[in-house]
């Protein structure tokens, strides 16, 4: 028993591509010009007017591929030159001290990342919420009694049931509740000494008081001591 299908196929019964699935390039145009001279009607040819209406139709699509082409060939390498640039400037900031806000840290296979935080006013208990790239849950840090001003909480790598996590990037959320069980959110920042610099996928990271710090989310750059008053 035979059926129609609602969907277009070729001749090997494979679904076509149509409507926004369809990308036509200057070989498609090309060829689809060659066709047409091909099996014009010998008694009513092509005008030679609109032949050459055609052809400059087709010499301007290629034209834009090829300009098309060497604007994504310029970005990549603007953004290699970018890169490589912001690489050497990460070097020259070891031993600078830094003021930096963040959203997230980085654990590598051995590591036990130190969470930086600041409050503004006595806190009776500071949570840590650490997720994973999906979102998921990871890990609670609860810290008690915490005073206004920066303080930090380390995280040894574990999730909930006691296992090592996945090396990666993982964002961090800080809730916290003074004695009157009144929330409010900490600030997720540090100030400290870019003692190393680490690359991961190209991108460099500062490694300040334990932490990998990536350069977008440097607040402040300036000699050792230039932020010991911030941290009071």
């Amino acid at each position: 028993m035979s059926f129609i299908s609602p969907v277009a196929t070729d001749a090997s019964g494979a679904p076509k591509q149509t409507g926004s699935m369809q990308s036509l390039g200057k070989d498609d145009f090309l060829q689809l010009l060659v066709t047409k001279l091909q099996y014009q009607d010998p008694l009513s040819p092509m005008a030679d007017e609109d032949f050459i209406a055609q052809l400059a139709q087709f010499s301007s699509l290629e034209q834009m591929n090829n300009i098309a082409e060497g604007i994504s060939t310029s970005n990549q390498w603007d953004f290699l030159q970018m890169q490589s640039i912001n690489n050497t400037m990460a070097s020259g900031l070891i031993g600078k001290d830094v003021k930096a806000s963040y959203k997230g840290i980085y654990l590598d296979t051995d590591n036990k990342p130190e969470i930086a935080f600041t409050i503004g006013q006595d806190a009776a208990s500071v949570q840590l919420i650490v997720r994973d790239s999906t979102g998921v849950t990871i890990a609670t840090i609860t810290k008690d009694n915490v005073k206004a001003g920066v303080n930090t909480v380390k995280w040894d790598g574990k999730d909930s049931l006691g296992n090592r996590a996945p090396e990666g990037y993982y964002t961090v959320e800080a809730v916290a509740t003074n004695s009157e069980g009144e929330s409010f959110t900490p600030s997720l920042s540090l100030v400290g000494t870019v003692t190393s610099i680490v690359y991961r996928e190209g991108v460099a990271y500062l490694k300040v008081n334990g932490m990998e710090i990536p350069m977008g989310d440097i607040l402040a750059i300036g000699e050792p001591g230039a932020f010991d008053k911030d941290e009071g």
